[in-house]
């Protein structure tokens, strides 16, 4: 559901300040006041909807006279900027973020004339251009670009000289900012000893154990050697029909990615790399997504392949294939929509597109592929010139199938007329490209979803830094065909290990080589640019060029796991391990119940970001710890 932004109040003398901070913005309006009586007073225009997802309210304070003082503690990611207005005539000052993509100038603050001065709380998350323009508008005095540091107080002294007809803009640090990042090397450097600690113990251990044995225990021919690729590389059950063992370091991968989305869910300790991009681009946040489909798509490859070789039935599979399906819709629409905290349950609450919607889609389509074009066996070495590639040429039917998606993706996405919009648009509307198309947010895809789901979609888009006044759900329809073409790629990855089981050489060779080859598709789309690709990286949109940036990265990832865990053995998988084992459960109820105590909290100390981090990093641990005692009772929620 789209939670519409306030609107700018008209008001004599004030001054409206928009502010970006995460996925949403907020417009506050300050009335003058009186330097004499240091009397003032502010209003806040809120959003509504959930507080832990809005945005960080922005207040705007004005005072008039020099003596004026603000009366407000900053909070992260806010720094104190005070106009001081030299001149004889009042100035308009606006501002764009740098984020923000061709975005038209927003209003920020009015200043008076003959030495009075204006004072605003500005958004350190991105860099500002900030332009003063004379009372009516005609001239623009001057502009500059800079990143104001968090906690620090910054005057801009608007001064003439040469008789009136040039003005300067000279800028003074009233108090150094905070180094905002020094929590996060703090916590870094915790995390990383604790993650020495699981990997070197457990080492020292086992070769001390080994030495021991070998020296003075056993004879030579049953002595252990840890440097041997470890019995977990086998994902294929050998001739006597044993159970497979299962691959570590994909387990290991799914935790990992399933331990960093639910730090970001907490607020990933307030830093803008921990929350999803506005619009183009890539953080940490939009790699959790695609990381979860490419596991998806390993992980049917290995279990379809497996249960065919132990002659489970086409007709069987197709019946656990729907039931996973299902109850992953399910999950989806029933326990994932609805909170307590949202108020009275209605059917404007339910968002039909989400997470694990697309995610049991995706899978119902992989495992289509994998159940009528897979291999139960693979065929004996023979000389054809596609022997290099045969894990491709051998399942050209998917790739058809694979091939025909994106052409529709991409057909549907640059060729469809959208009313009152450009063809082939991929902007977030609203402000941005100057402000052209300000109902065209999502091109096609926009389109699409809102024809097809009204209203009932989700409700704190990214894109609110450009002020769109429309809908916009990230897991819509055309993403989904993306979707699938990402857990296509994680196929892949899977057949490469069923082709070259025991040659861990011949799999990191190609997980490199996939790497490569995603990566300089990813380059040539985006350009290497933000904004200015031919296919921006985009993670509202799906865009091609996200699904080969992510691609590469995945390859990349599994492929140090591997040959760290099931190769060498020096790692085994230990934290992430655990949640990797119980993913289902971790989800579902860090959804349900992460945002109650103890995972979580009202926070006190909101001047930093301290206390946020330490409660992304406490909550999240507590899950991990929680995984761990239920990987030590052996119980683990299938589907």
């Amino acid at each position: 559901m789209h939670t519409p932004h306030p609107t700018e109040p008209n008001m004599s003398g004030s001054a409206v300040c928009v502010l970006t901070f995460g996925r949403g913005y907020m417009a506050v309006s300050g009335i003058k006041t009186s330097s004499r009586t240091g009397a003032f007073c502010s209003r806040n225009i809120m959003d509504s909807g959930r507080a832990l997802c809005a945005v960080l309210a922005a207040l705007l304070l004005i005072s008039s006279g020099s003596a004026g003082t603000i009366q407000t503690a900053l909070k992260i990611n806010q720094a104190l900027l005070t106009f001081h207005n030299q001149l004889t005539e009042e100035v308009q000052v606006s501002f764009t973020s740098d984020y923000c993509y061709k975005c038209l100038f927003q209003h920020l603050a009015s200043v008076t004339p003959n030495n009075n001065n204006a004072s605003v709380i500005i958004s350190t998350q991105f860099s500002l251009t900030v332009q003063v323009e004379s009372g009516g508008g005609s001239s623009t005095l001057c502009r500059w670009r800079q990143t104001y540091q968090e906690g620090g107080h910054y005057s801009v002294w608007i001064q003439a000289r040469d008789h009136l007809v040039n003005h300067t803009c000279s800028h003074s640090t009233d108090r150094p900012p905070h180094n905002v990042y020094l929590p996060i090397i703090a916590a870094a450097l915790l995390l990383a000893a604790t993650a020495l600690l699981f990997v070197v113990v457990p080492l020292i251990h086992r070769r001390r154990g080994a030495f021991l044995r070998a020296a003075c225990c056993q004879d030579p021919q049953n002595s252990v050697d840890d440097d041997g690729a470890p019995e977990t590389a086998v994902v294929a059950a050998d001739s006597r029909g044993t159970r497979p063992a299962r691959l570590l370091s994909l387990d290991t991968f799914r935790g990992f990615a399933l331990t960093v989305m639910v730090f970001v869910n907490y607020g990933g300790g307030g830093y803008w790399f921990f929350e999803h991009a506005p619009w183009n681009g890539l953080t940490v946040a939009d790699l959790v997504m695609p990381w979860f489909v490419f596991i998806m798509g390993t992980s049917v490859v290995l279990a379809f392949s497996s249960m065919q070789r132990r002659g489970v039935g086409r007709r069987q599979l197709l019946g656990k294939i729907t039931w996973r399906t299902v109850v992953l819709m399910l999950l989806g629409f029933c326990f994932l929509n609805y909170s307590p905290r949202d108020g009275p349950l209605s059917w404007s609450w339910l968002r039909i597109p989400g997470v694990l919607q697309r995610l049991a889609f995706t899978y119902f389509v992989l495992s289509l592929l994998q159940t009528f074009w897979g291999r139960k066996a693979i065929p004996e070495s023979e000389n054809h010139w596609w022997n290099p590639v045969q894990d491709v040429v051998l399942f050209w039917p998917q790739w058809l199938l694979i091939f025909l998606l994106e052409t529709l993706w991409l057909c549907i996405t640059f060729l469809m007329p959208v009313p009152n919009c450009p063809t082939g648009y991929l902007g977030a509307g609203g402000i941005g490209d100057h402000g052209l198309y300000p109902n065209c947010t999502g091109g096609a895809a926009g389109s699409i979803d809102r024809w097809m789901f009204g209203d009932n979609m989700y409700r704190y888009p990214t894109c609110k830094l450009y002020r769109t006044e429309q809908p916009y759900d990230p897991e819509g329809v055309l993403g989904t065909i993306n979707s699938i073409v990402m857990g296509f790629l994680g196929m892949q990855a899977g057949k490469i290990i069923v082709f070259y089981k025991r040659k861990s050489g011949h799999i990191l060779w190609r997980y490199l080589t996939w790497a490569v080859i995603l990566g300089i598709s990813a380059a040539i789309l985006s350009k290497c640019t933000r904004d200015g690709g031919f296919i921006p990286v985009n993670k509202n949109l799906w865009s091609l060029s996200y699904v080969t940036c992510t691609g590469a990265l995945s390859f990349l990832l599994l492929g140090g796991m591997y040959f760290l865990i099931d190769v060498r053995g020096w790692w085994g998988g230990q934290p992430f391990l655990y949640p990797g084992m119980n993913s289902i459960l971790v989800y579902v109820g860090h959804s349900l119940l992460g945002f109650y105590f103890p995972f979580s909290w009202n926070m006190r100390f909101q001047d930093s970001h301290w206390e946020f981090l330490f409660q992304g990093v406490w909550g999240t641990s507590l899950w991990v710890l929680a995984a761990y005692l239920l990987y030590r009772k052996a119980f683990f929620l299938r589907i």
